[in-house]
């Protein structure tokens, strides 16, 4: 199980997962994944956890996250790790994209 090569933007889907989110899968194969995420201001990702680890980062915007006990403010350059299983959610404070990165694979996604 393995994406293309080369990943064309206008090619691959954006799905809207609602609530001023939406996804588009970048790449991938059976170790890791690269999700570009869209948010709308004041778009929530909700408290989750999952046994991947996981790393963002800010390619516009800016975001409150929460990584288990700790909140934080991002803004575009800046980037989050996220251990397997730490519950973790993002506020969207201004019109943003992540750049998320999975291992292993998010088959949820697929």
């Amino acid at each position: 199980m393995e994406s293309n090569l080369y990943i064309s933007a206008m090619e691959s889907p954006v799905v809207d997962l609602g609530g001023g989110v939406s996804r588009q899968i970048l790449g991938y194969n059976q170790n890791m994944m690269m999700v570009k995420v869209n948010f709308q201001k004041g778009a929530i990702g909700a408290l989750h956890n999952h046994e991947h680890t996981q790393t963002s980062y800010c390619a516009e915007g800016a975001f409150e996250f929460t990584i288990g006990n700790e909140n934080r403010q991002i803004i575009k350059g800046d980037a989050t790790y996220i251990p397997p299983g730490v519950l973790h959610g993002v506020l969207c404070l201004q019109d943003g994209v992540l750049i998320d990165t999975f291992n292993p694979v998010r088959e949820d996604f697929l």
